[in-house]
């Protein structure tokens, strides 16, 4: 069971840990270094493989989880199916209506913010992120709590 205990507590911390660096290290360089259209198309390509790293990462995580059962099953559970649930809805729901708008757009450097394809596109960035920001915090709330309790072996 501490083998399980760990794969478990190393899958959420690869997702986590992924998360925050692609969220506020990578994007943010990205934007600030390169003109905002190639910012755009660039992280519009790592997306794919962003979201797919988060569903392995938390597939791996609830598997370990529903084999070791123990003290705070039930509320880990729920963080991450929240989890894999807001990443799902980010990886084949949000991300390619944005990819769409995004062929549509053109560029957003001449493009006006008040442009219809562009707040849309603005509505969905937002909602996105607030996905992610919950990912991120369900993740840090299921990483600090201690880990005696995960396993009952």
């Amino acid at each position: 069971m501490q083998v399980t205990s760990a794969i478990f507590r190393l899958a959420v911390a690869f997702w986590v840990g992924g998360a925050a660096l692609f969220t506020f290290v990578l994007t943010p360089i990205l934007f600030k270094t390169q003109p905002r259209d190639l910012a755009a198309k660039i992280v519009g390509v790592l997306f794919p493989g962003y979201f797919w790293w988060g569903l392995v990462t938390g597939t791996v995580a609830l598997v370990c989880l529903l084999i070791l059962r123990g003290k705070l099953f039930l509320p880990t559970l729920v963080l991450l199916i929240l989890m894999l649930g807001l990443t799902s809805y980010q990886a084949f729901f949000i991300e390619p209506q944005a990819a769409v708008l995004k062929q549509q757009i053109g560029s957003f450097e001449t493009t006006s913010k008040e442009d219809p394809l562009r707040r849309e596109f603005s509505k969905l960035h937002g909602i996105s992120m607030s996905c992610n920001l919950s990912v991120l915090v369900s993740g840090i709330v299921i990483i600090i709590l201690p880990g005696r309790f995960w396993y009952t072996g």
